[in-house]
């Protein structure tokens, strides 16, 4: 099969007089006395391509009876000359020689005949909605930056590993995994036989992996400088905007990297992404821009643009506080930032994207670099306007003493967290590395508000339909 040009190609081609062949489905159908125009599109770009059949044409029985068979959704192929357009808003379109309809989407039957539809409803058509602008939009949108996060990294000397999706240890310490097993349960549960793990394929409880962080260490320890960009998965039962099931991350570790390596990692990282999706997806972010989210285009720009205020915890909680303004939870030292505050610091107090570092303990993992006053640890978060925080990270406690001691005190079994261990008393560094959720990123990239509509299959509460 010879790929022939997709219509964004034809778009941007000095091709008009050479003959074409167009492959896609039909957005809209109008007709005249003497011409049918039928707007195409094939997903490679958000622009349709308006193939016009005149009268002649359509003396041919055939081709008449396949134009009165189209409609919306339906898929076609269509063979002409790309001519100048004497319409408006156009540089080019198709003068049809030959037409062939491929799929039929009857119209009393197909769901997407109205130009417009909620985005609850098209939830509710999960499988379709990819067939609309926003959705196209969004797939787009989410190739490029996929693509974008490879060279990134690449360029700058980091490995890709393939971290396990199946694992023994909770990277976070909150428990909300996903159980795996190949024990009958049920059957189990009749019989009120007690489950034996020691029977199960693992020999012990295994689950659906939280995050690569871990293991992606152990490679770092080796290789200096690496990442891993794959599904995680969360069973917490959050059945917000903002929460899925199954998403991915982007997790870099570098060896022999302090904080502030770290940060200055993560800023360029985010600028970067930002940037080409300026770029390089300009016309799927002015559709945003003007359709889910307006001002989308300068707020990102603005990322780009300006350079990121760092402050730590303590002093972010500070301007909470001196602020006085009203908050639904109110701030105090060592509660974990709400959306609100981190949207006030990065709105009202910095005007521009924030670093905040050194949180209490606490509040964040086992495994964060302890500092040096006993409360707080190396962590980091990026923060920014619309949106609050889009990056979380740390440097990594890499003396073994101290690391055994916090898990201790969190009451963490050492024994699932040996080869962890191992990383410490073995030619152990210092190493940072810090998360990004990738969905988090386009729902910020695209101003879309719901992160079930950035993800091609959602998977959250009593959803895992298709």
């Amino acid at each position: 099969m010879t790929l022939l040009p997709t219509i964004k190609q034809l778009l941007s081609m000095e091709a008009v007089g050479q003959s074409v062949t167009i492959r896609g489905w039909v957005r809209t159908k109008r007709e005249t006395k003497q011409a049918v125009f039928l707007e195409v599109n094939d997903g490679s770009c958000l622009s349709n391509i308006q193939c016009v059949l005149d009268s002649f044409l359509r003396q041919n029985q055939s081709t008449n009876e396949s134009i009165l068979r189209l409609s919306t959704g339906a898929s076609v192929e269509i063979i002409g000359e790309l001519v100048p357009s004497p319409a408006k808003g156009q540089r080019v379109e198709v003068k049809c020689q030959q037409l062939k309809l491929i799929g039929e989407a009857p119209p009393e039957r197909y769901p997407l005949q109205k130009k417009a539809h909620s985005l609850e409803f098209l939830r509710e058509i999960a499988h379709l909605r990819v067939r609309t602008n926003t959705f196209a939009a969004v797939a787009r949108v989410r190739n490029r930056m996929a693509f974008a996060i490879h060279q990134f990294f690449q360029e700058r000397g980091f490995y890709y590993i393939h971290t396990p999706i199946i694992t023994t240890s909770d990277a976070e310490g909150a428990g909300a995994m996903f159980q795996v097993t190949s024990l009958d349960l049920e059957a189990l549960s009749k019989s009120g036989t007690p489950i034996d793990y020691e029977k199960d394929f693992f020999g012990r409880k295994a689950f659906l992996t939280v995050s690569g962080q871990l293991n992606v260490e152990t490679y770092c320890q080796a290789l200096s400088r690496v990442y891993t960009f794959g599904p995680t998965f969360r069973a917490e039962n959050s059945n917000t905007t903002r929460h899925l099931a199954e998403f991915w991350m982007i997790e870099p570790e570098m060896a022999f990297a302090h904080l502030d390596d770290n940060i200055a990692l993560a800023t360029e990282f985010i600028q970067n992404l930002v940037a080409i999706a300026l770029q390089d997806c300009a016309e799927d972010i002015a559709f945003f821009d003007q359709r889910i989210q307006p001002g989308l285009r300068e707020s990102l720009e603005r990322v780009v643009q300006t350079s990121f205020t760092r402050m730590s915890y303590t002093e972010a909680i500070r301007e909470l506080e001196d602020s006085h303004a009203v908050f639904e939870f109110k701030p105090y030292w060592g509660c974990d930032l709400q959306s609100e505050h981190e949207k006030f610091l990065t709105e009202k107090v910095a005007g521009g994207p924030v670093v905040v570092t050194d949180y209490p303990k606490e509040i964040k993992a086992f495994y964060m670099k302890q500092n040096e006053d006993g409360k707080t640890v190396a962590a980091m978060d990026v923060l920014v306007p619309r949106f609050g925080e889009i990056i979380g990270g740390s440097e990594r406690e890499w003396r073994l003493d101290l690391l055994e001691k916090r898990m201790e005190e969190l009451g963490l079994a050492k024994e699932p967290y040996q080869w962890y261990l191992d990383l410490r008393r073995y030619g152990s560094t210092p190493h940072s590395g810090f998360g990004l959720g990738f969905e988090r990123l386009l729902l910020y990239i695209t101003g879309m508000t719901n992160i079930r509509d950035v993800i091609p299959f959602p998977r959250a509460p009593r959803q895992a339909d298709f």
